[in-house]
């Protein structure tokens, strides 16, 4: 291993998975913290969390386990894998995870920046864009876990910082490396890297609006130990290990199998989505988060599955859609009326079983929609571990994964909610080939 990353989400995780592979790094993902200490034969290792939105104190702690497996296992630089978006509160869990981990490492300065242009993420001035307009313009303003409001990301990231740091210790300061640096020279990146710790900053977010702001900004973090950004950084690392593109990195078994989708995601990139394949004559089975009811779970995930048993014997290379996708408004009505947390638990619990079950009727090629969602199918089905193979669209990968329910073996799509074109759904199977 040269590489370690540390994922605050599942389908984050297989984003920047698939950004190392496309650049030449052959990658495995793990589902949490393996449990063992044998060795893994791949340039980089990605630990996949689901510690984005729980409580600081257990992100922190599982990404310190997360840590201290890779460092033992070789890493000599630790990846903070966030999202794209800059998911987080004012309470964190960016600020916080990044803190203990520069502590755990001994770092004093590091950089932060979610940009990743290939799918409209940049970062200017400190502010971060999604698409043509600010994060706090974009529907991120409207998640139900971590609204983003504020686009100005120093800002975002200073007030999760410790205001109480350890005993002797200052409070961490960030500040920013300028575009009209970043789009110079690495060896000017490195130069204001120096500027901004004898001015006492520690964390600095780093602006980026084209690949080549990346590609520069991964040559100038070669000596850090340790970076935190989206995987649009990770273009620019493997060069620093001397590994170059090559198509065998992203080299997966045949794909066999029915095909079927699971959507828990509600932003509005997957409603197009969802939409589209609805409207295209695509075989859809809703989930309505209104009228879960624990008692009638066990029977709702059996129809789910006889329904796509039928829809299968019909037409076996069809896929197929379960979705729980909702628009924002019907988000707030379910919200109202259980609370976001329980809402978004109950769901997740709910499609990991589904996903289970289709996985049981011969499902091997799955399509996972949405972070939260992808981590509770991938537990469900006992995932382990994947192997990163093809990029579908920009951040979503086909991954292998040989052990769990499948027995003989399965493809995975882990799609994180914002991404991908409106025809994904039915572009992932014509790759998945």
């Amino acid at each position: 291993m040269k590489l370690g990353c540390i994922a605050d989400d599942f389908t984050g995780a297989t984003d920047l998975a698939n950004n190392l592979v496309r650049a030449g790094m052959r990658v495995v993902q793990t589902i949490g913290v393996p449990d063992d200490a044998a060795a893994i034969d791949a340039d980089a290792v990605v630990v996949a969390l689901k510690s984005r939105t729980t409580p600081p104190e257990v992100a922190v702690a599982q990404s310190l386990a997360a840590c201290r497996y890779l460092k033992f296992s070789g890493a000599t630089q630790i990846y903070f894998k966030v999202c794209s978006t800059f998911d987080s509160t004012p309470r964190g869990n960016i600020g916080p995870v990044l803190e203990a981990l520069m502590d755990e490492l001994g770092c004093r300065f590091t950089i932060a920046t979610p940009a990743f242009p290939d799918n409209g993420r940049t970062v200017f001035k400190g502010h971060l864009f999604v698409g043509d307009v600010l994060l706090s313009e974009s529907g991120m303003r409207h998640h139900p876990l971590t609204p983003m409001t504020d686009a100005n990301l120093v800002r975002v990231l200073q007030a999760q910082l410790a205001t109480k740091p350890a005993p002797g210790a200052a409070p961490r300061r960030a500040g920013l490396v300028e575009h009209r640096t970043t789009g110079a020279s690495a060896e000017a990146i490195r130069a204001r890297f120096d500027v901004l710790q004898a001015e006492g900053v520690a964390i600095a977010i780093a602006d980026a609006v084209d690949n080549a702001d990346l590609l520069r900004l991964g040559a100038a973090v070669k000596d850090l130990l340790l970076v935190c950004a989206g995987s649009g950084l990770a273009i620019g690392l493997p060069a620093n290990f001397g590994i170059a593109p090559s198509d065998r990195a992203a080299s997966l078994p045949y794909a066999h199998g029915f095909c079927a989708i699971v959507s828990g995601s509600c932003s509005e990139a997957t409603n197009a989505q969802v939409e589209r394949f609805r409207a295209s004559g695509g075989a859809a089975y809703r989930i309505d988060p209104l009228k879960l009811a624990e008692a009638q779970d066990a029977k709702l995930v059996d129809a789910v599955a006889h329904w796509a048993a039928a829809e299968w014997s019909t037409a076996p290379q069809r896929p197929v859609l379960v979705y729980s996708t909702a628009p924002p408004s019907a988000v707030a009505a379910a919200q109202a009326k259980a609370g976001a947390h329980e809402t978004g638990s109950r769901l997740e619990t709910v499609l990991g079983r589904i996903a289970e079950a289709l996985v049981a009727r011969g499902a091997r090629r799955l399509v996972v929609a949405g972070g939260e969602t992808s981590g509770a199918c991938v537990q469900a089905l006992g995932i382990r571990r994947l192997r990163i193979g093809t990029q579908i669209d920009p951040g979503v990968p086909w991954c292998h994964a040989e052990t769990g329910r499948a027995g003989d073996g399965m493809h995975l799509a882990l799609k994180s909610g914002n991404f991908g074109g409106v025809d994904f759904f039915e572009r992932a199977f014509r790759v998945a080939t």
